[in-house]
């Protein structure tokens, strides 16, 4: 946790991982792709479904975890991871958006055979093993219920600082929440889907617990639910005051087709309390939601006050000359694009956005 904050994208959930780094699926688009109202997420505005690297990198940390409690916390929203969403808090084309955190590349395909308890239809309760047929278990039911977990998942896999965020709730609770906790940060690349499913089964046990709460909204985010993951990401303000992750509602405002929306929700007050990260991940959304806007000179201005020429390899280095670069590209200045796409491909080591793809269609197209 960067400045007494965590990373954008990187809520007190599950520990590691990135959810922005760039996972096929959510987000669809570029970073100046028009958001698609009522569609719930922005489109690219090409017809190949490209991802979207202006998420914020800071989308999905919060749920997200890796074995042996081993976590990144430098500064991802998103995310959100994603993000950026940092998870992802906009600059689209590969599913999961560069501009979103990273989430655990670790695939545990061999925990696939190896569930516990639900596998063989039986669920513990009141001490003791009980069989139950899911057929007879109403939504709400099933919902806490949640996915299987591998019987080689256990609390301890939760990260602290994680674990922390769990103080105060019953023992026999504790427990189970991590387990599906554990599981939201695995799974969150992987299949998002599946990762909100064990978020969700996580809150039925405390609706009411912050921490719980972000890791549902950075699930939800991850998969592309983004009017859900804007409700999530403001129960859990109102709990806990947070604003690490306006970056990600603003991008979730953007999704929804409304990019008015999220340029308001960049404010003075909200800068003062983000760590440089933070605010650049927010500066990309927001040029973003320029660009949704037809205004592409403008997005163009915003980022031009951001460190485009730092020599940081920090992950948003990347993200913020891809967006930078698409901008310019919006405004007709090839050239100058086709220089800052090379900027963002120098220091993209780990692929987060789609720069040499996009230098490849500008230069032999």
């Amino acid at each position: 946790m960067a400045e007494g904050r965590r990373p954008p994208g990187g809520s007190r959930g599950a520990g590691n991982g990135r959810s922005g780094s760039g996972r096929d699926g959510a987000g669809q688009g570029r970073s100046g792709g028009r958001g698609q109202g009522g569609q719930g997420r922005p489109s690219s505005g090409r017809s190949d479904g490209a991802r979207r690297d202006d998420k914020p990198a800071g989308a999905g940390r919060s749920g997200e975890a890796r074995r042996g409690g081993d976590s990144r916390r430098d500064g991802k929203p998103a995310g959100a991871g994603r993000p950026g969403e940092a998870r992802r808090p906009s600059d689209d084309r590969r599913g999961a958006r560069s501009d979103r955190p990273d989430r655990n590349d670790r695939k545990d395909n061999d925990r696939k055979d190896n569930y516990r308890g639900s596998v063989s239809g039986s669920d513990r309760r009141d001490g003791g093993f009980r069989p139950r047929d899911a057929a007879e278990r109403t939504a709400e039911q099933q919902v806490y219920d949640g996915p299987p977990i591998p019987d080689d998942v256990a609390a301890k896999d939760l990260d602290k600082f994680a674990m922390r965020g769990l103080f105060g709730l019953a023992d026999k609770l504790v427990d189970r929440i991590a387990r599906h906790l554990v599981m939201a940060g695995m799974l969150m690349q992987e299949d998002p889907e599946l990762a909100h499913k064990h978020a969700l089964a996580a809150r039925a046990r405390a609706t009411r617990n912050p921490m719980i709460r972000e890791v549902c909204a950075e699930t939800a985010y991850a998969a592309g639910k983004f009017a859900e993951a804007l409700s999530e990401f403001r129960a859990a303000k109102r709990m806990n005051g947070e604003v690490y992750y306006t970056p990600m509602m603003a991008d979730c405002e953007r999704a929804l087709g409304r990019a008015d929306k999220a340029i308001k929700m960049d404010t003075p007050d909200i800068r003062m309390k983000l760590d440089e990260a933070g605010k650049i991940e927010l500066s990309i959304v927001v040029a973003g939601a320029r660009r949704d806007l037809g205004q592409a000179e403008a997005a163009v201005q915003l980022l031009e006050t951001e460190p485009l020429h730092t020599k940081s390899r920090a992950e948003w280095v990347a993200r913020l000359r891809y967006a930078y670069a698409d901008s310019l590209l919006d405004c007709g200045r090839k050239e100058e694009a086709i220089e800052w796409f090379h900027r963002a491909m120098a220091v993209d080591g780990d692929k987060l956005t789609d720069a040499e793809e996009r230098l490849a269609e500008l230069t032999n197209g």
